[in-house]
């Protein structure tokens, strides 16, 4: 049953073709073979062409373009970004009030982003969802699936942060400018290096 694992675990299970199409495999969270399902390129474009204008056009109004973003993504909470700002499924993307995310942030693939209220991203962070087989066959066929990342509120990422897929950061913790982040981050916890390991507490 899906969900019925840990997303650690999900990692390297093995792919099971069924009858659904691609996109259905991916909105259900399942694993999916992006190159075989044109609809998921149309989809990528209904978000990313958007995206691309704002980016464009953001040092006109701000405001504004802060405000085609949260509808983009058909949230409620107002945040502030600086250009470009690029992710590649509007419905995938979830940000909280207050929330400040500086220039070149990226979150990449199927897999849900969930950034908290009042969290403060550095510039260049990378947000990785995708996740492909360990089996080089299986890679070979083209199956990836998104696991999600949860960033708690009141958390800190420094600049050039990446954060790979299945983490979750928790509530108040700092992330090191630089870091790769491959494990969950305790609440409070702050982390530093690649990959990152705690060294001490926020509080």
């Amino acid at each position: 049953m899906l969900g019925a694992m840990t997303w650690s675990e999900r990692k390297t299970e093995r792919p099971v073709p069924d009858g659904r199409s691609h996109i259905q495999r991916m909105r259900d969270k399942d694993w999916f073979k992006f190159l075989e399902e044109p609809d998921l390129l149309k989809l990528q474009e209904e978000t990313m062409a958007p995206l691309r204008r704002i980016n464009e056009t953001y040092w006109d109004d701000p405001d504004a373009a802060a405000q085609a973003v949260k509808e983009l993504i058909g949230g409620e909470d107002d945040f502030v970004f600086r250009p470009p700002i690029t992710f590649e499924y509007r419905e995938h993307v979830h940000i909280g009030a207050g929330t400040f995310i500086n220039a070149d942030f990226e979150a990449i693939g199927s897999g849900d982003v969930w950034i908290g209220d009042n969290v403060l991203i550095g510039p260049h962070a990378r947000f990785y969802t995708p996740n492909h087989p360990v089996d080089p066959q299986l890679r070979a066929e083209g199956w990836e699936i998104g696991l999600p990342i949860r960033v708690g509120n009141g958390v800190w990422l420094g600049g050039s942060v990446v954060v790979c897929p299945g983490v979750t950061i928790g509530d108040g913790a700092v992330v090191g400018a630089g870091s790769v982040v491959t494990k969950d981050v305790p609440a409070g916890a702050i982390v530093a290096g690649n990959p990152a390991r705690v060294i001490g507490t926020a509080a």
